[in-house]
């Protein structure tokens, strides 16, 4: 199997920010496009259309890496894939936008330990700070008023920041054997055909009266930037960035959406806000710059080479 060029673990991690820059405008979409179709049709139209596109770019991966191994890894993501986003926008419809941003962003904190449990790779003590901090800032970022009890919502919220854990997690192991664009493709197929079968049975199809250019405006950038540009490059640095760093370049996130939310609806700075973006801050470079500090251990180097070669 001939060897492809690798790209600097940096370009890697770059790719993660951009896509974290195109989420964060997307909460400003997603909220205009959800007001039109209901949330499993939505993720039905969007993954599924994705899945066209990246099927028809990426055609000739495809075919080449075709066979069981994919089927079965792709789909295993493709599901994940749709329990995030659905419990995410069930969540959202019983609690706050804050408290659901918020809640999300505890994949952050479960990413690492989830892939000790699995990968029995330990986190180290630098990844566990910058994750504390790194909720915190958010907390401040997104939480606001001062209902904090847990509701059906809240619940529904924190299944779904397992299920994008478990989806960094599995990207990150699975795409060891198969050709990582080739599985964002079948996972797309999978997560679309999902939303639509869901849709079908829970949902009243979508009116087609009320799909306007303003609409096909939002679903053109969550299919073509959100879906196909922003989580290709997350499947793609995934399977090179160590997990627990990239579960925390990824919670930048929520830094970027309270800026669109400022640049295009006038949102107020606080000063709780500042003093997120500041921790969260802190958390990126804690996590990126301090484990470099020390030497590893001939053990602890074992496993930052495993983590980041795949072949």
């Amino acid at each position: 199997m001939g060897a492809r060029r690798e790209l600097p673990l940096a370009a890697y991690k770059l790719m993660i920010v951009v896509a974290t820059v195109i989420w964060g405008i997307a909460f400003v979409v997603m909220k205009d496009a959800v007001g039109v179709v209901e949330p499993s049709w939505l993720i039905g139209i969007r993954f599924s259309l994705t899945a066209v596109i990246l099927c028809a770019v990426f055609w000739k991966r495809l075919r080449a890496s075709f066979g069981r191994e994919l089927l079965v890894g792709g789909a295993i993501l493709g599901v994940l894939l749709f329990l995030a986003f659905w419990t995410q926008t069930i969540g959202l419809k019983h609690t706050t936008p804050g408290k659901n941003a918020f809640l999300t962003a505890v994949y952050c904190v479960i990413v690492p330990f989830l892939f000790w449990g699995i990968a029995k790779r330990r986190p180290t003590i630098y990844n566990i700070c910058a994750a504390l901090l790194c909720i915190i800032g958010v907390g401040l970022v997104s939480l606001s008023g001062d209902d904090l009890a847990l509701g059906f919502g809240d619940g529904m919220t924190l299944v779904c920041s397992f299920m994008f854990a478990g989806h960094i997690v599995a990207t990150s192991l699975i795409s060891r054997t198969s050709d990582i664009m080739a599985l964002t493709v079948v996972q797309f197929v999978v997560a679309g055909a999902l939303g639509c079968v869901v849709g079908l049975i829970t949902e009243p199809l979508p009116n087609v009266a009320a799909i306007t250019p303003d609409f096909i405006f939002n679903m053109a950038y969550l299919v073509v930037l959100a879906s196909c540009v922003a989580l290709g490059f997350q499947n793609a640095a995934v399977a090179k960035v160590p997990p627990a760093q990239a579960a925390i370049l990824l919670s930048l996130e929520s830094v970027f959406g309270v800026a669109a939310s400022i640049i295009l609806y006038d949102e107020q700075m606080t000063l709780a806000l500042v003093t997120g973006f500041v921790l969260i801050l802190c958390a990126v470079i804690l996590s990126e710059a301090f484990p470099l500090k020390r030497p590893p251990k001939e053990t602890d180097r074992a496993i930052v080479e495993d983590a980041i070669a795949i072949d």
